[in-house]
């Protein structure tokens, strides 16, 4: 039995399947879901695009519930779905095209943007005359992807399909619900997810930061860093897999 407690901070349904996950480990958890995932109206210019999907010869999906929505337009208009080109950041939004039938590529190791553009399917598919890749995404986010990709000679489009934003709690929820727990540990599964803690903590941060802090890349970790984390662990991965290897192998802090 592990003596990790460790708050989770994903979308609800995602909390949801790794406390699963990690009790299956011995891991204990408590979820506090600091992303609220609200899909967006589409409009003309992005309809087109979901219209003429096949003209890419990228087409990178950085997130589980981009995957999805973008599935369900494409089914709600009867849209024609290329089987090949697809691109993922991470296994579990790979998953959600697998469903789809389609042919997706996606690093083994490393749940980021710098493992997916060492990928060489994506090398290789960027190599062409004049390619173009279009990013399934969130509003904002992972500008890093698009602006290696442009150097490299891509014309790069977005289609943004839902916004994040922290869910409504009461002042001091955070610091109250880790001291009422007993937790140890603090994990974050992307950059706006730190944000959202960030914003949430206030000014009960500084006493917050001296938690080790489980994040999902190098970059988020330096962010973390930044704003004052004393334990950073960086997992590389936001998978479950990648979560419970990093939480294996680090000792919990003393009771």
């Amino acid at each position: 039995m592990s003596h990790w407690r460790l708050l989770l901070t994903r979308p609800a349904d995602d909390c949801a399947a790794l406390a699963q996950c990690l009790a299956a480990a011995g891991v204990a958890s408590s979820s506090l879901p600091l992303l609220a995932i609200e899909p967006v109206e589409l409009s003309e210019a992005q309809r087109q695009t979901l219209a003429v999907l096949a003209d890419y010869q990228a087409r990178i999906v950085v997130s589980k519930p981009a995957a999805r929505l973008l599935l369900e337009h494409l089914a709600q208009g009867s849209l024609p779905l290329p089987s090949k080109g697809w691109f993922t950041v991470g296994e579990a939004t790979a998953a959600v095209l697998h469903e789809a039938a389609l042919q997706v590529s996606c690093p083994a190791q490393g749940d980021d943007s710098e493992a997916l553009l060492a990928l060489p399917a994506l090398r290789e598919v960027v190599a062409v005359a004049a390619p173009r890749v279009l990013i399934v995404r969130g509003v904002g986010g992972r500008e890093l992807l698009a602006e290696r990709l442009a150097e490299q000679g891509a014309s790069v489009d977005y289609l943004e399909l839902y916004r994040r934003s922290l869910p409504v709690y009461p002042v001091g929820t955070l610091l109250r619900r880790i001291e009422a727990e007993r937790l140890n540990g603090l994990v974050v599964s992307s950059g706006q997810g730190l944000e959202h803690l960030l914003q949430l903590a206030a000014a009960d941060w500084p006493q917050l930061a001296q938690l080790p802090l489980f994040v999902p890349s190098p970059r988020v970790a330096e962010q973390a860093r930044a704003a004052g984390a004393q334990q950073v662990v960086d997992c590389r991965g936001a998978s479950a897999a990648a979560l419970l290897a990093a939480v294996q192998r680090s000792a919990a802090p003393a009771s």
